[in-house]
């Protein structure tokens, strides 16, 4: 991202518009309505037939407008975005959205008739519906998609959070969208987690959840004083992952209350100042239970606020649920409405909590908002009214990229680990193809690892080699993970059972693990990181969003954290739903993992992402990388090699961008065409990563790489970048 220097002063982040669509409302006026009459969205699903009888009830949205001719979460995204920016007087910076299904429920169709065109698949990706809504607002900026399941959208807010707070942008639309489809539909009922009468969240005769679908999208911004069209002001956002348990959380709510008191002390504030709490509240058994016990241990022998839970009217929205919270506790602030906890009838004396039964008109100053997912991935924010600029406490930072120190690194390729791989590269031999069993095994024991499949195996043992590399005393306490494309093997064995059933019947333990985030959620459970646990899924550039976000979230640590990327080749999903595979026509996999902490004085070696932006609506955009990495002389003084990675699907774009960079710069070192060497997949810039890593340690680019002997680097680093329908600068420098 460009670079640029901010005055450092007190500023406020402000919610200015927004937009949302759910099964009670279509647009804000809309919702209110439905809140203030406690309307109930639950009914048995029409979407798709199924093969129950009757239909599950679930969170539903009526017939709306579909603009295009996409997947179903593109359009709510959609929907809730132009609403949010029906006003806005300028595109936003950057664009941030949690989604979790993507295309799912068109690529359910096309799979079932059997469909083999890959160009059929091209919305497939939850990446592709933050690339979609960026295209329709006009972002010329950093567009990321979460994929942290059902916190995914709260996830997606804190990101924006800290972009604001340190300058990289000015005004950010972030959210998060899913839509119903079989994957989410019959999985949570795979899971016994379903309650066939409909949500009735903490009440005593719960029996589980109501699926959903929707979409929320907020329009923020950084101001030294409230903008006049200022709604409410977003305080702060807390993230922590329980480190305990794939689907369950753990039983006392330990990392539900982390989160808790981590929002709380990022907005500055304490638990007597919240007046409302947004309850995660999904009517499960365990769930309920485990936010009970945390939100009680945050207010220990205080009243408890007011509090409720939606999901008994709008249904479990799964990624969208932290956004739609937002949205409807903002509107808590501006309309003095507490909705119902729709469902609760019965106290349940476990819990001790009494919410709110009908809808409540309260002045309210100040909300928390809850959102829990898959993999012990909790985040909770705080909303509240707008105050003077003499409260604000977050300082607006000057916008200069984050370096970490590598202490450790580790890769797969076809060739095997980093050294089998490097020796290969050596001697210019490609290392292209599918990892290994044997390799990714040999790091893990058979015991813990037998219910895995491949890609939670390469990730975990990504990771214990990584640690392994290096001599920090204490382990990872984040974890943040880039995939193209998640678990490919649970989500096609996933669905071939359920259509070989005739949709009656399928695996709960794939499901679970089908969540994009599952990896990263089995590493944290290895090693006992309960700090922020993030998945970022963004194609081609996933691996460059993990750092990025590493950057923007540890500003507060100075504890260790891996940063991963990696993707698994599927002989049946891979050449539909990624058009470089299906162009290159050779099978590849593999990833790569960094064990970081932040640079010190005696710092050996470093790691920056420089530069990170979206081309779709930026003709400027070499110029403005060319500016963030210093501008010609630093580029040609600093940097011996260029690692260029560019996607096959979008060669010809670019070739024509990597051309342009380098006629401006008059670049004169080597360039390294990466993926020559290691393949077709999502993440092959981790791999880059490690591979430049290696290239600065040894101080040469090894023989043969550039058609001749080795060659010097003489104290300088590698740029490892990447060309296409995303510019990205990594900078590995001694």
């Amino acid at each position: 991202m460009p670079d640029r220097e901010i005055k450092l002063s007190k500023t406020g982040i402000f919610i200015i518009s927004m937009g949302i669509i759910s099964p009670v409302g279509q647009g804000v006026g809309e919702t209110i309505n439905s809140i203030r009459k406690d309307v109930r969205g639950i009914r048995p699903l029409c979407l798709f037939p199924t093969g129950h009888t009757p239909p599950l009830p679930v969170g539903e949205i009526d017939s709306f407008s579909f603009m295009e001719n996409v997947p179903r979460t593109h359009a709510l995204a959609l929907y809730a975005a132009k609403e949010a920016m029906k006003d806005a007087d300028r595109a936003p910076d950057a664009v941030v959205i949690g989604v979790t299904t993507g295309g799912m429920s068109v690529t359910e169709e096309l799979l079932k008739r059997g469909e083999i065109d890959f160009k059929q698949y091209s919305y497939h990706s939850t990446g592709s519906v933050s690339e979609y809504i960026a295209r329709h607002v006009g972002c010329k900026g950093p567009v990321l998609t979460v994929s942290t399941a059902c916190s995914s959208a709260t996830v997606a807010l804190k990101i924006a959070l800290e972009m604001l707070r340190y300058g990289k942008v000015k005004q950010v639309l972030a959210g998060g969208a899913d839509a119903l489809c079989r994957l989410t539909y019959y999985g949570f009922h795979a899971l016994q987690l379903v309650d066939a009468t409909g949500a009735h969240p903490f009440d005593r005769n719960r029996l589980g959840m109501s699926v959903g679908e929707g979409a929320a999208m907020l329009l923020l911004t950084a101001a030294d004083s409230p903008p006049e069209n200022a709604i409410a002001e977003l305080l702060g956002v807390g993230l922590s992952c329980d480190a305990y348990h794939p689907a369950t959380p753990h039983p006392q709510g330990f990392g539900a209350l982390r989160a808790m008191m981590a929002a709380l002390s990022d907005a500055g504030i304490t638990p007597a100042d919240i007046d409302y709490i947004h309850l995660h509240g999904t009517g499960t058994i365990d769930n309920d239970l485990a936010e009970a016990r945390a939100v009680h241990a945050l207010f220990g022998n205080q009243p408890l606020p007011l509090l409720s839970s939606i999901k008994g009217s709008v249904g479990h929205s799964l990624a969208a649920a932290g956004a739609i919270g937002a949205v409807v506790s903002t509107l808590s602030i501006t309309q003095g409405i507490i909705p119902a906890n729709t469902g609760f009838h019965d106290f349940d004396p476990g819990l001790r909590l009494t919410p709110v039964r009908e809808p409540l008109e309260a002045k309210i100053n100040t909300v928390l908002v809850n959102a829990f997912g898959f993999g012990g991935n909790n985040a909770a924010l705080v909303i509240g009214r707008t105050r003077g600029q003499q409260d604000f406490t977050a300082p607006v930072c000057a916008a200069k990229p984050r370096a970490f120190a590598v202490l450790g690194s580790s890769c797969f390729t076809g060739a095997g680990d980093a050294v089998q791989t490097m020796e290969r590269v050596s001697r210019a031999e490609g290392t292209a193809g599918i990892v290994p069993s044997a390799e990714i095994l040999k790091f893990l024991s058979e015991k813990y690892s037998r219910r895995m499949k491949r890609l939670c195996r390469m990730v975990l043992s990504l990771a214990v080699s990584a640690c392994g590399d290096t001599t920090m005393t204490k382990p990872p306490a984040s974890v943040f993970f880039g995939t193209g494309w998640g678990g490919l093997s649970e989500t096609h064995d996933f669905l071939t059972k359920l259509f070989a059933s005739n949709e009656r019947f399928t695996s709960p333990t794939d499901f679970v693990s089908s969540v994009h985030n599952a990896a990263a959620g089995q590493v944290a459970i290895h090693l006992r990181a309960t700090g922020p646990n993030v998945t970022m899924t963004g194609g081609d550039c996933s691996f460059e969003q993990a750092l990025l976000c590493a950057s923007l979230l540890t500003r507060n640590s100075d504890d260790p954290l891996l940063v991963i990327g990696a993707d698994e080749y599927h002989e049946k999903l891979s050449p539909l739903f990624d058009a470089s595979v299906a162009q290159a026509g050779v099978p590849a996999d593999g990833g790569g993992a960094l064990c970081l902490m932040p640079v010190t004085s005696t710092s050996p070696l470093q790691i920056c992402l420089s530069f990170f932006s979206y081309t779709g609506n930026n003709s400027k955009c070499i110029m403005e990388l060319i500016n963030a990495l210093g501008g010609r002389e630093r580029i040609n003084d600093k940097f011996g090699a260029l690692m260029a990675g560019i996607p096959a699907a979008q060669k010809e774009k670019g070739e024509g961008q990597l051309n342009k960079f380098l006629s401006l710069t008059g670049y004169p070192h080597p360039v390294i065409d990466y993926r020559r060497f290691v393949g077709e997949f999502a993440s092959a810039s981790a791999v880059a990563a490690i591979l430049a890593v290696s290239t600065v340690n040894a101080d040469e680019i090894p023989g043969n790489v550039c058609h001749q002997g080795p060659v010097p680097l003489r104290g300088k680093g590698v740029l490892v970048m990447g060309f296409g329908n995303y510019i990205t600068a990594m900078e590995i420098k001694p």
